[in-house]
């Protein structure tokens, strides 16, 4: 059928009067999720690349009862009606995407718990304080790399590094970080032609660091996910430090992005920050309702035939998760400007088997990078005017292409000096009796338990009162 040209009324359309989720008339997809949502309702019929037919999950509801009924919807593409009979070519666009591969994302049953269990073993046994202190550290090296100039960018300086830096040094593999490992994970992403090679420069970067490990291992993720009794071999080691490391990085660095962009662009969420209204915490959760770092997973396989959102779904059919339309939807947001403050209820990590594993990680570098990047630069502000910016968009995600900043030249900072040590205050003078119980730090109520009276301390008659007098001068500091 032959396409329509440019500004035709139909131009957007395709076989059947389907909308096409590519192409130019799909350059703002959020538009095109929103008159689908009008035609058709919470699920509707759509056109991925080369007019390959698929569903667009569109309803909050629709989206978490999707990802979370693996009994009627898989991961594993090899079900698909579409790559089955041939409609999607080897060589389709988006085949890095599609294509099945030996993962715990396309897994399921027993094969999905013994993967999945390796992945969320290895992920408890990150030392969270210490990674927090990490990403401080990277935060001010980073920043002292521009601080000195007055203004940067804080997509291509800040936000594409933060997550790479602190993903090398989960897994145990903090040589490799430079400018070159950032730029391999942000072009394999966007299907260029040296996209194939990127992905080779990150499987040896990862698979030189599991032979290293499997010889000698140490406290880092990679040495708990090969040493995890589910026993991998290397190249299903390999291939897991490569989703975690890609998702976790393209994740959050669009994350970063969009939290910074929204505090230089927006007074109210800056006011709310600086007053107190609202932490930063509280802030990127905002964010990932306003604008997740992927917009959607796909595809989604119906086992069975089906009914979703009012529509019939094939057996084989293909679904796209839509984690965008999902979090606008009228349903569950009738106003979009109000706050969601304290509500975690976005599709940003999915949900369900294939929930993100490493969510945890990802809002402790925004949580901790955002804050730490305002406290070094609190006049920071746009450098220009927020309708010059400019944002990269895909089916699967919509990123920042940069983010112009300007403030006040601050000198640089020493990232290992180690906090003061401070003396412990002196204790507080007091006439308990020797040998008479100690008051005791009260422990705080919290929101569902109601604050206790202080106890009275009840003298006591004092006992072997020698003894006790020296130990009550020990304690003192006497």
């Amino acid at each position: 059928m032959a396409t329509p040209p440019p500004g035709c009324p139909a131009h957007g359309i395709g076989p059947g009067g389907l909308r096409r989720l590519y192409g130019p008339d799909a350059e703002d997809l959020g538009a095109v999720y929103e008159k689908l949502r009008a035609e058709h309702g919470s699920v509707a019929p759509a056109l991925l690349h080369e007019d390959v037919p698929i569903w667009v999950v569109l309803g909050h509801a629709e989206n978490m009862h999707t990802v979370r009924t693996p009994s009627q919807f898989t991961r594993d593409t090899r079900l698909w009606t579409a790559l089955q009979d041939g409609s999607i070519k080897p060589d389709h666009p988006l085949m890095p995407i599609l294509a099945w591969q030996p993962i715990c994302c396309h897994a399921e049953g027993d094969e999905h718990l013994r993967l999945r269990g390796a992945v969320t073993g290895a992920m408890s046994t990150i030392d969270h304080r210490g990674i927090r202190r990490y990403i401080n550290r990277a935060t001010q090296d980073l920043v002292n790399k521009f601080c000195e100039q007055g203004g940067a960018d804080l997509v291509s300086q800040f936000a594409e590094h933060l997550p790479m830096a602190v993903m090398c040094e989960i897994l145990g593999m903090p040589e490799e970080y430079n400018d070159r490992i950032v730029q391999a994970a942000r072009d394999m992403l966007k299907g260029t032609e040296t996209a194939i090679a990127s992905n080779a420069y990150i499987m040896d970067a990862l698979m030189r660091l599991t032979a290293r490990r499997r010889a000698e291992p140490m406290e880092d993720f990679t040495s708990h996910l090969i040493n995890h009794p589910a026993r991998l071999t290397d190249e299903e080691v390999g291939q897991h430090l490569r989703v975690v490391m890609i998702v976790s990085y393209e994740a959050t660095a669009n994350l970063l992005a969009n939290v910074l962009r929204v505090v230089l662009t927006d007074p109210r969420f800056r006011a709310q920050l600086k007053g107190g209204q609202m932490t930063v915490p509280e802030a990127v959760e905002q964010s990932l309702w306003d604008e997740p770092p992927f917009s959607t997973i796909f595809p989604y396989i119906a086992k069975q035939e089906t009914e979703l959102g009012g529509q019939r779904i094939g057996k084989g059919d293909g679904l796209i998760f839509g984690i965008a339309p999902g979090n606008v939807d009228p349903r569950v947001r009738p106003d979009l400007k109000a706050n969601m403050q304290g509500n975690r209820s976005h599709l940003a990590f999915g949900g369900g088997p294939h929930e993100c594993p490493g969510q945890d990680i990802g809002r402790a570098i925004a949580d901790v990078g955002v804050d730490a990047l305002l406290a070094r630069l609190p006049d920071v502000q746009l450098a220009c005017d927020e309708h010059e910016l400019r944002w990269r968009a895909s089916i699967s995600n919509r990123h920042l292409v940069e983010l112009p900043v300007k403030f006040a030249p601050q000198p640089q900072q020493d990232v290992m000096q180690q906090p003061s040590a401070k003396p412990m205050p002196q204790q507080r003078a007091t006439n308990w009796p020797a040998g008479s119980p100690q008051p005791q730090p009260q422990p705080q109520p919290t929101a569902a338990e109601p604050a206790a009276p202080m106890p009275v301390a009840t003298p006591e008659p004092a006992r072997r009162p020698g003894m006790f007098r020296r130990l009550l001068r020990w304690w003192r500091g006497d």
